[in-house]
């Protein structure tokens, strides 16, 4: 969930388990799923994606277009591979489109139920080696499995914003996951580039886990008046070597979404390093969700 600075870079060409998987789905073309589908295309992957509407689709597929295209003016791509990506990448206009997927990868709303639902259709649509595949970022894959008849083929593939950029994909394996399945994802995220990681299915993973209380306890130490926000995230800049603060990295998440992964982990382990801040959740109750919003601790609304 960090944005980054780096570059972005070709994929590599699939190997290994993964090359079983020729055709990928994903459900969803906002940030996440855009991207998703992005890296896939560029790899030589036929990308099928769902959105609510074909103008939502259109509009994803145009912020792809410009990434490709920032790629080939930095020198990261060539006019070649950005015009196989995008070839490669084709609108389904309904679920019954991802009969003959390898590989679902799912990339809507953090909503349990709303996740559930699709899984549920996507499981008496898909062929029966499909791999099912969860972008969540802190729900417990097992808890999605459990409306399919094939929990051993359900992963979670977590990706990082901006997914293009960003290189870590945390592979989540769930009591029921197959050897097969789990070891099919982890080279299906290293034929995209990514370096990928195994984790325990509990909320929030590996990165959330630690990351989430670092985020509200300097909202925490904001509230209570220990330095303005400029301040702490100079700090830790400054003194630490982090690209950007705290504060900042909060904004750029999402409020709204650190919140709710925070009480979902609190709930889950009943730690105070998960309940979160009055003060975070009063920004969020007034919309104030960060960068997206135009205002979360800073104020972007004049940039």
């Amino acid at each position: 969930m960090t944005p980054a600075t780096e570059t972005m870079e070709p994929p590599t060409v699939s190997t290994g388990a993964a090359a079983k998987i020729k055709n990928v789905g994903v459900v969803g073309c906002g940030l996440m799923g855009r991207g998703i589908a992005q890296v896939a295309a560029q790899t030589g992957y036929k990308v099928r994606v769902h959105e609510q509407s074909e103008d939502i689709f259109k509009k994803g597929l145009g912020a792809i277009t410009k990434s490709l295209a920032k790629g080939v003016e930095r020198g990261k791509l060539d006019e070649e591979t950005k015009t196989k990506a995008l070839a490669n990448i084709s609108y389904a206009g309904s679920m019954a489109d991802f009969a003959d997927c390898d590989i679902m990868i799912e990339a809507v709303t953090e909503n349990i139920e709303v996740k559930k639902a699709i899984f549920k259709e996507l499981d008496g649509i898909c062929k029966p080696e499909c791999i099912f595949a969860s972008n969540t970022s802190s729900i417990p894959i097992s808890d999605m499995a459990v409306v399919t008849g094939r929990r051993d083929k359900f992963v979670g593939t977590h990706f990082f914003n901006p997914v293009p950029i960003m290189k870590l994909v945390e592979i989540v394996r769930s009591i029921d996951t197959s050897e097969e399945t789990f070891q099919t994802a982890l080279d299906f995220g290293k034929a995209l580039g990514k370096i990928t990681v195994g984790a325990k299915d509990t909320p929030g993973f590996i990165v959330n886990v630690l990351l989430v209380p670092y985020l509200i306890d300097a909202v925490h130490q904001l509230e209570i008046g220990l330095a303005s926000a400029e301040d702490i995230d100079s700090a830790m800049v400054n003194g630490c070597g982090h690209p950007m603060g705290p504060l900042t990295l909060l904004d750029f998440v999402g409020l709204d979404t650190t919140l709710y992964i925070a009480d979902i982990m609190f709930a889950e382990f009943k730690s105070p390093h998960y309940s979160a801040p009055p003060l975070l959740r009063r920004l969020v109750n007034a919309g104030y969700n960060g960068k997206k919003a135009g205002r979360g601790i800073y104020d972007y609304s004049s940039k």
